[in-house]
């Protein structure tokens, strides 16, 4: 009789302790899986959302109100262009894109419209004085994240109604809502007469069900100088990455700009990061009791496995049998226990993920098989460790002693 067919006996005659065991390390399993995945996807949806969203933190004049953010920048107040500069040479983590604006309201076509001059990130990028910042970059040095990861923004200049910025827009130049397009048939290549200028249609921007539809985007410095209105905007957008925004950000820039109001849209956002913090230290709260319940479990299972086997541990010591052989099985008896365990929870771990992740926090759940492997290693190391001292006991047993009647 071999090893294995010593250990398989065991277990399918004493069934009931081992499955009780094996339960303990199952839930365990089950749980720090379901909850990181679930975890794990819903900050990349909440990263997702808000890069959609464009801008989450709003530089206004002190006496303006964000009561709507999409009209936020049409309060007439002003605040020095200068600020731009201010904020991207502080340098402060989590800040991606900046879009300083300006707005006034004109007549196209006997229709109300709104001309908003707003700064090409192509104009950042060629000031040698900001360059140094690497606000283009793409990198979070010191950025949260939380999930987030480096952005990549679509250059078209219809990326301007999701993105709140656009790459690339010359002084002759506008962008259009699809209302606007409408109502003064205009499309891309002709052109419109704002203030007694004529500027080229560069694009027509989708429609967003927001004042966007009824706006006119030009160059900043254009609109400055139709307006008469000197160096100013009326609104500095800033796309921060997602926890940054709903964090620390936003306090950074109130202290650097005392004259100005800070404001973020990104409240939900926020609430939903902490959320995701509170769930992602739950799943290593799990994790612990994992090792506490599981480990203790098996230990107690394998030590009264070892209790009530003394005779055959005996008997077999007594044949010829090696500690290291005594040790053997049981640490197999524990092996067998950490797989069967492991292996239902990452399976059933998932499935709950994929169940409760589109119908509780609303995101797609795939398997992360790095998480799997850890959860799985775990499970294995922690029951071997756990069983390993009443191993270690059953092998130093005396022969002697077994036979006697406890």
């Amino acid at each position: 009789m071999n090893l294995r067919t010593l250990v398989w006996r065991e277990l399918r005659e004493r069934p009931g302790a081992m499955l009780t065991s094996t339960l303990a390390i199952l839930l365990g399993v089950t749980a720090l899986v379901a909850i990181r995945h679930v975890t794990v996807f819903s900050e990349q949806a909440i990263g997702k959302k808000l890069e959609a969203l464009g801008a989450n933190l709003l530089v206004l004049p002190k006496d303006a109100s964000l009561q709507d953010y999409y009209a936020a920048d049409l309060s007439g107040r002003t605040l020095p262009e200068s600020h731009v500069s201010s904020i991207l040479l502080a340098n402060l983590a989590g800040v991606e894109r900046l879009s300083p604006r300006l707005c006034t309201v004109t007549k196209i076509a006997d229709r109300d419209a709104t001309l908003t001059g707003i700064l090409p990130q192509a104009e950042f990028k060629a000031k040698s004085v900001w360059q140094s910042v690497g606000l283009f970059s793409n990198k979070h040095k010191g950025c949260k994240k939380a999930a987030c990861g480096p952005k990549t923004y679509d250059a078209a200049p219809e990326a301007l109604a999701s993105s709140r910025s656009i790459d690339q827009l010359k002084g002759n130049e506008a962008v259009i809502g699809v209302d606007v397009a409408e109502f003064a048939k205009l499309k891309p290549g002709s052109e419109v007469e704002i203030l007694g200028e004529k500027l080229a249609v560069l694009a027509v921007l989708p429609r967003t069900g927001t004042i966007d539809d009824t706006r006119v985007f030009a160059h900043l410095h254009t609109v400055q100088r139709l307006m008469r209105a000197g160096e100013v905007v009326n609104a500095i957008e800033v796309m921060g990455c997602c926890q940054d925004a709903a964090g620390d950000l936003a306090p950074s820039l109130g202290e650097l700009l005392p004259d100005a109001k800070v404001v973020t849209i990104s409240q939900v956002v926020a609430t939903q990061v902490g959320v995701n913090q509170l769930m992602s230290q739950m799943s290593w709260f799990v994790f612990a009791m994992l090792i506490v319940i599981g480990g203790a479990s098996v230990a107690s299972t394998i030590s009264a496995n070892v209790r009530e086997r003394r005779r055959e541990v005996g008997t077999l010591l007594a044949l010829g049998a090696t500690p290291r052989l005594i040790s053997r099985i049981f640490l197999l008896k524990a092996l067998i226990l950490g797989v069967t365990g492991a292996a239902g929870g990452c399976l059933l771990g998932v499935v709950i993920a994929i169940v409760l992740g589109a119908s509780w926090a609303g995101v797609a759940v795939t398997p992360l098989p790095g998480l799997l492997a850890l959860a799985a290693a775990a499970a294995l190391l922690i029951t071997l460790l756990a069983a390993l001292w009443p191993a270690r006991t059953a092998a130093r047993l005396d022969p002697c002693l077994c036979f006697q009647e406890v």
